[in-house]
């Protein structure tokens, strides 16, 4: 794994990826085949300007970009400056080779400018995501989400956004007990899917009145046939009541909550029990083995067969 530091990077970014992918194995309980991280930048001088006014030292320069299994662009909260084409032919020979790119907030207009997000979805900052539009018009901006993919490349709004970015990473790496496990250390939810809003209208006090009722009362019973009807009933609500205050302090809707909370589980129990398929399916709640399928593989990129043979190929490499 190798970091790109690109002038005016911001400070808050760097930490949260060196804080997940350096030493945070002691804290996951997974210290077997962690990630290597090497900070690169493009200055001859081989310093990095960070935006608050630090700067970080390195000995490693661009040709690290050439081995590296994944590529993470840590930007600044502000539009960087244009990219040189040593940096641009950098990050295209690395995604030609297979890399994995990630984008952390303003470090979006570096892998656009490398014309490698043409046609493709993806998200910064809400403050510079117009900006995006107007350089990058062959972007398909996405102003609402925390992060995107598209394509095997990831993108984040940086901030905030960039840890949860970073343990959905673990997850499909590592597995979801480490994730969780790493996310209790550093005190941040488990999961916040990408499809979370940036910000919220109004404050948590005011729209999560009930919420926390129905959603452990939910969690309990993911295994059971749970309707929107059934959710509101136990919050107190009218349906579109909690529809209403699921959007204002979570970004997603009841039904949305809990099939991400399904997919999830069901993770969990291709990594910690020997149940087959058929029995995950019905013990997440997702009902059958093409159902569980279908919602595994568009949230985590490979179906649950393919999930527990890698988890198997991962724990006899360790």
């Amino acid at each position: 794994m190798t970091t790109l530091v690109v002038y005016g990077a911001s400070a808050m970014d760097l930490g949260i990826t060196t804080a997940l992918f350096g030493s945070s194995h002691l804290h996951a309980g997974s210290a077997s085949g962690w990630y290597e991280q090497l900070l690169c930048v493009p200055e001859t001088d081989q310093t990095g300007r960070l935006a608050q006014n630090y700067t970080t030292g390195t000995s490693y320069g661009l040709d690290m970009l050439t081995g590296a299994h994944t590529v993470i662009v840590v930007a600044g909260p502000r539009v960087p400056p244009d990219p040189s084409e040593t940096v641009l032919q950098a990050l295209r020979a690395a995604h030609a080779r297979g890399a994995r790119i990630v984008a952390l907030g303003a470090g979006v207009f570096v892998v656009a400018a490398a014309g490698l997000l043409t046609g493709m979805r993806a998200t910064t900052h809400w403050s510079i995501c117009e900006e995006l539009r107007r350089r990058h018009p062959d972007v398909v901006v996405d102003d609402q989400a925390l992060y995107v993919e598209d394509s095997g490349i990831f993108t984040a709004a940086g901030a905030a956004a960039t840890l949860d970015l970073g343990l959905e990473l673990i997850r499909r790496d590592r597995g979801a007990a480490v994730a969780n496990s790493l996310a209790r250390w550093m005190i941040a939810p488990p999961q916040r899917s990408g499809d979370h809003r940036q910000f919220v209208a109004a404050p948590l006090s005011e729209t999560n009145d009930g919420l926390a009722h129905v959603l452990e009362w939910a969690s309990g019973r993911l295994a059971e046939p749970l309707t929107l009807a059934d959710m509101a009933q136990i919050a107190g609500l009218s349906p579109r009541t909690l529809s209403r205050r699921f959007h204002a302090a979570l970004g997603t809707s009841p039904l949305q909550w809990l099939l991400a909370q399904r997919v999830r589980l069901a993770q969990e129990l291709l990594e910690s029990s020997q149940g087959s398929v058929e029995q995950i399916a019905r013990r997440s709640g997702l009902g059958s083995v093409g159902n569980l399928r279908q919602h595994f593989t568009r949230a985590l990129g490979v179906s649950p067969q393919e999930y527990r043979r890698m988890l198997r190929s991962q724990g006899a490499g360790d």
